[in-house]
């Protein structure tokens, strides 16, 4: 992989990991638009550690917070507060996603990369994320985030094990459906995805830093990753501002139109 493909990946990561459009569907879209070679599951989850690092950074007070309050519980039952059993709720909602990962793992990194299963994926998930707007109340916020919450959007981001999915659009779906506002639903999917992306990266260094000799591509790895973080940080901030007041509708849109055309443009050979 070039140095300018690396770029244009890490721009690609950082801008579409928090958008419910799906980082690891425009990782394989765009290359294939473009003529590149597929840069692979293990490509995609160690440049999720660079828009994690973003996710760390902007949300720091409040993954501290939660920290310290679910620490202290286990100590002491009594100071079981909002933010203790939040940090229960994380733990338990990323248990759907490191099971399935771990026993469809081959699957994942071979076979789910197809185009047509990945084009398939956007626009089922872009009519899921429509009827969520749909008959989602929207009138539940953070603070009344519970138990079901947690394991039902734990479940749902277990989804975006497939690529064109969206581990965004997945949980704010199950969040607008469990009647939580846009912004919860959105602020809790940013936080559940810690664990998971944080196992996965590491996990999958294993392939540039631990097999061999042969460590070519981790200066293109290293520049997609900087660049995944910094774009990815300012796409957290401006997806949060834009639900603060506006639907989803034009993401089910973006999804619809982009799925339809990989369909065709495959069916037809354009692209492989």
């Amino acid at each position: 992989m070039s140095i300018f493909e690396s770029i244009v990946l890490g721009i690609v990561q950082g801008l579409t990991e928090f958008l419910p459009i799906s980082s690891t569907a425009h990782l394989r879209i765009v290359p294939a638009f473009l003529g590149w070679e597929d840069p692979g599951a293990a490509f995609t989850a160690v440049t999720q550690l660079g828009t994690m690092a973003a996710v760390l950074l902007y949300f720091r007070e409040d993954l501290w917070r939660i920290a310290r309050a679910w620490t202290r519980s286990l100590r002491d039952r009594s100071a079981r507060d909002q933010d203790a059993r939040m940090g229960w709720y994380i733990i338990l909602g990323t248990v759907p996603i490191a099971i399935f990962g771990l026993a469809f793992r081959h699957q994942i990194e071979d076979g789910a990369r197809d185009l047509y299963l990945i084009a398939t994926a956007l626009i089922v998930m872009g009519l899921v994320l429509l009827a969520a707007e749909r008959v989602g109340t929207r009138e539940r916020g953070v603070e009344d985030l519970d138990l079901r919450d947690g394991v039902a959007m734990g479940l749902a981001q277990a989804l975006a094990l497939v690529p064109g999915v969206s581990r965004s659009g997945a949980t704010i779906s199950a969040g607008l459906v469990l009647g939580l506002d846009r912004t919860t639903a959105a602020r809790f999917s940013f936080l559940l995805s810690v664990p998971a992306v944080v196992l996965s990266g590491a996990f999958e260094m294993r392939d540039f830093l631990g097999e061999g000799d042969d460590r070519t591509g981790v200066p293109g790895l290293m520049v997609a990753t900087l660049l995944a973080f910094v774009v990815g940080y300012a796409s957290i901030a401006l997806l949060l501002r834009f639900l603060a007041s506006h639907s989803t509708y034009v993401f089910v849109g973006y999804r619809l139109v982009l799925g339809t055309v990989v369909l065709g443009l495959a069916a037809a050979g354009t692209i492989s």
